[in-house]
């Protein structure tokens, strides 16, 4: 089994991942619709 310590860290990492998700989904988002928008003019 991992020992205490390694748990911390796989939170750690874990939550940093799902923090850069939170904010690259919108930049990506936001990257798209100006990609379409350039396509459709």
């Amino acid at each position: 089994m991992a020992s205490g310590n390694d748990i911390k860290a796989a939170q750690q990492t874990y939550e940093g991942f799902i923090h850069t998700i939170k904010l690259a989904t919108p930049v990506i988002a936001l990257i798209a619709v100006v990609v379409v928008y350039l396509l459709s003019h």
